[in-house]
């Protein structure tokens, strides 16, 4: 696979959902596990959210690792060093993201795993991570804006 341009639509696209989601999540009552859980469908929503945000930002490393470095991937985990050996960002965030991959791994394949009370932690205090990853990727493409397809 040769190197190529990453689409702007696509990184616009993707960051503007974990946006949304991460947004949707802070519109659900965190300021206790008793108001969180007392709507089932709180919980629901908090998974669906949170795994969108996490599928959006693993499609957004992924597409640029392929698109502008032409390497392709096929786990998850190897975005996190993929683009920290493509200088996208440093250990840190690469250690970010690839807990946050397994943590997409696990509410995708071991969900029964998951409680309503992990989940409550989870996104009442760590959705920081997806957003420093995310900001981190927002800073990489504003000062490599000659590696950005702004066509379509």
């Amino acid at each position: 696979m040769a190197p190529g341009r990453i689409s702007d639509r696509i990184v616009v696209d993707r960051i503007d959902w974990i946006k949304k989601m991460i947004h949707e999540i802070g519109q659900l009552p965190f300021d206790s596990y008793a108001s969180f859980i007392a709507d089932k469908r709180n919980i629901w929503a908090a998974e669906s959210c949170l795994r969108r945000a996490l599928e959006a930002l693993m499609d957004l490393g992924r597409h640029i690792l392929a698109k502008g470095f032409g390497r392709g991937v096929s786990e998850y985990k190897e975005i996190a060093a993929g683009l920290v050996a493509a200088g996208i960002f440093g250990p840190d965030e690469g250690d970010k993201l690839r807990t946050l991959a397994g943590y997409r791994n696990r509410m995708v394949h071991f969900y029964q795993e998951i409680s309503d009370k992990e989940l409550f932690e989870i996104c009442s205090s760590q959705l920081s991570d997806i957003t420093c990853v995310t900001d981190a990727i927002r800073e990489w493409i504003s000062v490599h804006h000659d590696m950005i397809d702004k066509t379509l």
